[in-house]
């Protein structure tokens, strides 16, 4: 990879730090792309975002919307750091993706996560997402909560439930199911 042209070597202070006992969720780097795209290109990860490898320019482009988001909306996604090692092993955030879906999820905080599917089982994806609802709740408490997961991601499920996601739609979105779930405010 080779590096874009930045002033930013440093990680961005626009973006809230949150921490767990085993993870810091921080603003995305440009450093978090070469782990970044390697969980891009894993079938544990992109089996249930889009179906196909993604390439080291997806996952640029999905870093820079991470930033994005925090830029023109003020929430987004961090990225996750376990402490231990301090890699780079995913994202957990809100999103505005604007998505062509019926019903609509436009104008909602969307939640989303992903992580290495190294670092699966170890509790990780339910300490950042716990986290990152526990701000959301914080900074915007009545605004509409929305996420939308494959059908067959039985963990990203589970996660979404522990969390009082309940399921209000099965839609279509690129031609493949996919389940529209929403969390009542308050919890």
């Amino acid at each position: 990879m080779t590096a874009p042209l930045s002033l930013l070597s440093a990680p961005s202070t626009a973006v809230p730090q949150l921490e767990t006992p085993d993870l810091l969720l921080r603003g995305p780097r440009i450093t978090d792309l070469p782990e970044f795209a390697a969980m891009a290109a894993d079938p544990n990860f992109y089996r249930y975002v889009g179906g196909k490898p993604q390439t080291e320019e997806d996952a640029w482009r999905r870093l820079l919307a991470q930033q994005g988001h925090w830029s023109l909306l003020g929430y987004g996604a961090w990225s996750v750091e376990e402490k231990a090692t301090g890699r780079f092993i995913g994202t957990v955030g809100f999103f505005d993706f604007q998505r062509d879906l019926t019903p609509s999820i436009k104008g909602t905080l969307e939640a989303g996560w992903a992580l290495a599917s190294r670092i699966h089982g170890r509790g990780y994806a339910s300490q950042a997402v716990q986290a990152a609802l526990q701000w959301a709740d914080a900074q915007f408490p009545t605004s509409r909560m929305t996420c939308i997961i494959d059908p067959d991601n039985a963990a990203s499920l589970k996660v979404a439930y522990k969390f009082g996601f309940q399921q209000f739609a099965l839609a279509t979105y690129h031609n493949e199911p996919i389940l529209l779930l929403e969390r009542p405010r308050g919890r």
